[in-house]
């Protein structure tokens, strides 16, 4: 299978592209514009894997994507703006890349009357939600800029598969941890301040709760539902495992030898979601589940990001 993945060079996109190589023999052609979260080293060692080629570029570009897409089997859209705190300040980059850009994507696949289109989406489209958890066919009501934008993308690719039929798919993931993420990012940075014995700023009283899944584990998801999963449809993507983002700091300081007096309650920020969590069910269906501890995955990044592999 030829497989174009945009945004590649990402956090989640790059190890993705590594799982497919390390354990598929699909081609695999990366297409990466290299923004601030985007760079070649998180490729290291994959550049000239004999099944992979890297582009660099841009999804508004029309005429290299159907190019690319003309030599692809299925498109793997991870090719986003992804940071709140950078779309509250500013949405405009987020509005042009994540709703224009795949729909650049989406009427490149048209034309070339590709297999299968999937979309990754975020369980920010959801919103918040106090109790129990959001299934695929609960309502969108994003509460950000960012999740408004990734929202608004995945309507679009609804709506290609309702008025044209193109073979769409669209996974909501939790919050990923792993290696290769942006050091602007929870985990990564306190992981870095808390050894340095740094303060860790922590959101209002800390009390807002995330799901949490290793990014390896959601790689693997993702291609089951790359594979298996049913066209037209979504998957959530949800380890179960919630914690507070004060129980994820205390564990953090935890697995690096810090202390809690690094923990420094902050102004909470403007829309902050106050819990996220999503039932899995349906993707569990096609044969996956998750494998990693959020305390195994947690070594793993302290060895990754205070280490030499980073």
């Amino acid at each position: 299978m030829d497989v174009l993945v945009t945004g590649g060079a990402g956090f989640i996109g790059s190890n993705f592209v590594r799982y497919l190589l390390d354990n598929s023999d699909d081609s695999v052609v990366t297409l990466d514009a290299l923004t601030y979260a985007g760079s070649r080293d998180n490729l290291a060692g994959y550049l000239d894997h004999p099944n992979h080629r890297f582009v660099e570029g841009d999804i508004r570009d029309r005429d290299l994507v159907d190019d690319l897409v003309a030599e692809s089997d299925v498109i793997v859209n991870f090719a986003a703006e992804s940071h709140v705190d950078r779309s509250i300040g500013g949405a405009e980059p987020f509005v042009s890349t994540n709703v224009q850009g795949t729909q650049t994507l989406l009427d490149a696949a048209l034309d070339a009357d590709i297999n299968r289109f999937l979309q990754i989406s975020t369980d920010e489209v959801y919103g918040e939600i106090h109790d129990g958890k959001f299934t695929e066919d609960d309502p969108l009501t994003p509460r950000n800029p960012y999740s408004a934008t990734k929202a608004g993308a995945d309507l679009l690719v609804q709506s290609y598969r309702e008025t044209h039929d193109l073979p769409t798919l669209i996974t909501r993931t939790c919050n990923n941890f792993g290696p290769r993420q942006h050091p602007e990012k929870l985990i990564p940075k306190f992981i870095q301040r808390g050894a340095n014995g740094e303060t860790l700023p922590v959101y209002g009283d800390g009390s807002n709760v995330r799901e949490w899944i290793y990014v390896e584990d959601n790689c693997a998801a993702l291609d089951v539902v790359l594979r298996e999963g049913e066209l037209g449809e979504v998957y959530n993507i949800g380890s179960g495992v919630e914690l507070s983002n004060l129980e994820t700091t205390e564990k953090i300081l935890e697995a690096v030898g810090g202390s809690e007096d690094q923990i420094e309650f902050v102004e909470d920020r403007a829309g902050h979601d106050q819990r996220y969590a999503i039932d899995a069910t349906k993707t569990k269906a096609l044969g996956w589940e998750p494998s990693w501890s959020f305390e195994d995955g947690l070594d793993a990044c302290v060895d990754y990001y205070l280490g030499d592999d980073q």
